[in-house]
């Protein structure tokens, strides 16, 4: 229904959108420290993957990996062990990764933001007691934070991509700017942008793979896929799958 779907929309505006011959990808929306929905979606994604024909996989991570949901170090763990052992997984900066990373540099912007925007869970699923947290002033948060992430995990995170082209597809975590050449888009926009790149309407120079901005199930556009579906509030975890110039989604 969904390749239906896209094909409708797209028929009267562009070409269909394809993925190069002999490669499959895997795009999976915001996880936000959901760390059993992220289980569950990639033993999908392996047992889809296996039914199919072989192909080169590629799995996206298309950012947000953490905060406001339980488990962010798990999920942080889990995904620096599968890039180890799977090199064909790739992640994107989401603005959840930017500003942990500021906060872990003491940045005291990042340090505010972190702190508004679902931190308290993300600190807390690395040990910290949340009574301590409760307690702490930011320089006090910036030493818990730097004593319990690991330097794996910063080293791992701090390595995430900005974009991933694939075929006729751009994979970004919050969308591009329309009025500005993919190469020439500013990292702030690719990671924060929400309006004019949601209300835009028009085909785009790819068709933009992206989360950041909840909807009800794939948010399909005729110049963009929205994949991320909430997980850490309605309990719903996407990934859109793309082989040639077919589409399929899986959920947990």
């Amino acid at each position: 229904m969904l390749n239906r779907l896209l094909k409708s929309r797209r028929s009267r505006q562009q070409p269909a959108a394809t993925i190069p011959p002999g490669e499959r990808v895997y795009a999976i929306g915001d996880i936000h420290g959901c760390v059993d929905l992220l289980d569950q979606l990639l033993a999908k994604i392996v047992e889809d993957d296996a039914a199919r024909e072989p192909a080169t996989t590629t799995l996206i991570f298309l950012g947000d990996l953490v905060d406001r949901g339980p488990d962010s170090a798990a999920v942080i763990e889990r995904l620096h062990r599968l890039h180890e052992t799977r090199p064909n997984t790739r992640f994107l900066l989401g603005n959840h990764e930017e500003i942990f990373l500021g906060a872990l540099d003491g940045d005291p912007k990042a340090l505010r933001l972190f702190c508004r925007i679902g931190g308290r869970e993300t600190v807390i699923s690395y040990g910290l007691r949340p009574e301590d947290y409760d307690r702490m002033d930011y320089e006090e948060l910036v030493k818990a934070l730097q004593h319990h992430v690991p330097a794996s995990h910063r080293t791992f995170v701090s390595g995430f991509e900005d974009m991933i082209v694939i075929g006729d597809y751009i994979f970004v975590h919050a969308g591009v700017r329309p009025d500005v050449a993919l190469d020439a888009q500013r990292g702030s926009d690719l990671r924060w942008i929400r309006d004019p790149f949601l209300h835009h309407g028009r085909p785009l120079e790819k068709i933009v793979v992206h989360g950041h901005t909840i909807s009800d199930g794939l948010d399909v556009q005729p110049h963009r896929i929205g994949v991320d579906t909430g997980a850490y509030t309605t309990g719903r975890l996407t990934a859109l799958a793309l082989e040639g110039g077919e589409t399929w989604t899986l959920e947990a």
